[in-house]
């Protein structure tokens, strides 16, 4: 309960020091100024129930700084974030999760080659403001409701576990939102992937995988199990091809050459990768590099099969052909789709699901609403196709907005409807600037194509590994990172890979 206490200390010291700041009681239909608690609440006697609590971040008045809430803390969201003048602004993020995830490299969390920390950026570092200044805040919560008409979004906080404090609901107003919130794994509606396979997603993700695959080593050396039981056991199957299966399954196979066959000398034969795909790997990419990859990840030992996933069991799963693949780790990597929520919103919708967007990235038919990152797509009326749920896409897209955000409040359009008026410029432009994946054995791929039809440089082998590292060293968001991201390569080239389990 520490923190509710701090967050009624910390509204009811805020009133005395600015005058956005009151405490007032709980009226349903009346707006809220800057952070408001009941205060009063407190002085009632123990011999009565206290009535329900509520808290929020009111409007900003004409004489404050206009405050722009992002929902989300992905790639979209915290490049948006690093981008926007906190000199015109005060932020507001609201996120599950205090930390923006370095995607491409989180499969190299999942068999030690890089620890989880080098791949999480602290959204304090992305956005100082957020810790510094007195109008900007980071919320670890949820939004489970927007209120479009009355600039308010509507949360409840993260908890941790069954046995803590039930989540604190609040709400926020906002003059500009920006709804970031990315995408979820699809399943496709097949039964038993949620409760049985792992995604790859999140930090979270990669030290569940971690932990089964060396939990899985460990239980298949102890006396007493068959041969049959130890295949199953030690069976990785990673269901889908692209560029996230595709660099999963080559991290997997390097870690069974280089580190299981030396520390794990007694089952080293009984450890097999997978990777289910229902066409062609790495569909993006350049014939020659898909069928370089093909030929790559095969010689690496992992078991390319072609087929469709019917069902999903406990230790084994159906494909449509009948023929059944049992496994001990499942890693299902088949793509994004929009998450439940954004579905719910209330909102125009791209093809697809999305939220719909136009040019300059706002959601029309709603004042002061933009939406970017995997979340978003453009509306039919655009002309515009729906753009890939990649990394270099919401980062763009972020960079983008942050700008027209800027251009927006230095017109003096930065508080609530009264954009209007505001010349946008020049509406957004994606570029797509090639494709990278690792495949294991120090080779990977690179296209610098824009596009599948388009002609342009196409790279394989360790040339093209030496720049998939180098790129991604250098697209890390902070030194500290940087820093913790070379000094693992190097650990790992000279000592090998972690093998703990922690």
């Amino acid at each position: 309960m520490a923190w509710f206490g701090n967050l009624i200390r910390f509204s009811t010291t805020k009133s005395a020091s600015s005058s956005s700041i009151t405490t007032k009681p709980l009226i349903l239909n009346t707006l809220f100024s800057h952070f408001t608690t009941d205060a009063s609440l407190h002085n009632h006697s123990h011999s009565s129930p206290p009535p329900t609590q509520f808290a929020g971040l009111g409007p900003t008045k004409h004489n404050e700084k206009p405050r722009i809430v992002v929902l989300g803390s992905g790639w979209a969201g915290c490049r948006l974030m690093k981008g926007i003048d906190t000199k015109l602004y005060d932020v507001v993020c609201v996120s599950p999760r205090n930390h923006m995830v370095f995607t491409p490299l989180l499969a190299s969390t999942c068999v030690g080659t890089l620890e989880f920390r080098s791949v999480a950026e602290p959204i304090a570092r992305i956005q100082p403001a957020i810790s510094k200044e007195p109008g900007s805040y980071f919320f670890l919560a949820n939004c489970t409701g927007l209120d479009t008409h009355n600039h308010l979004v509507h949360c409840h906080t993260v908890t941790d576990g069954a046995n803590t404090v039930d989540p604190w609901k609040f709400s926020i107003s906002y003059d500009k939102l920006v709804i970031a919130l990315g995408a979820e794994a699809s399943t496709f509606g097949i039964q038993g992937v949620k409760e049985h396979a792992v995604f790859l997603r999140e930090v979270h993700h990669a030290q569940e995988i971690r932990r089964k695959l060396l939990l899985n080593l460990m239980l298949s050396d102890v006396p007493g199990i068959s041969e049959e039981e130890k295949r199953s056991l030690l069976h990785c199957v990673v269901v889908g091809g692209g560029p996230t299966g595709v660099e999963f399954s080559g991290e997997l196979s390097d870690f069974i050459m280089r580190d299981v066959r030396q520390r794990y000398t007694h089952v080293k034969d009984y450890i097999h990768v997978t990777l289910i795909e229902a066409n062609e790997i790495l569909s993006s990419f350049d014939d020659r590099l898909r069928r370089y990859a093909t030929k790559q990840l095969t010689k690496s030992g992992v078991r390319l099969v072609r087929g469709i996933v019917k069902d999903v069991k406990p230790q084994k799963l159906i494909l449509n052909d009948g023929s059944e693949v049992p496994y001990g780790l499942l890693v299902w990597s088949t793509g994004v789709g929009p998450s439940l929520f954004v579905k719910s919103l209330d909102l125009p919708k791209s093809p697809g699901g999305r939220i719909g967007i136009d040019e300059w990235l706002r959601v029309p038919a709603v004042q002061d609403v933009f939406a970017i990152g995997d979340c978003s797509g453009f509306l039919e009326s655009t002309g515009k196709t729906v753009l890939p749920a990649l990394a270099q896409v919401a980062e763009r897209q972020g960079k983008y907005l942050a700008s027209l955000l800027n251009k927006i409040g230095r017109a003096g359009g930065g508080h609530a409807n009264a954009a209007k008026d505001v010349e946008l410029g020049d509406p957004f432009v994606y570029k797509h600037l090639g494709s990278m994946a690792t495949i294991g054995s120090y080779k990977a791929l690179v296209d610098l194509r824009q596009s599948k039809e388009a002609k342009g440089i196409s790279l394989a082998g360790f040339i093209s590994w030496f720049v998939w590292r180098s790129a991604y060293l250098t697209r890390v968001v902070s030194w500290r990172n940087r820093f913790y991201v070379a000094i693992n390569w190097a650990t790992t080239f000279v000592f090998g890979r972690d093998i703990s389990r922690i």
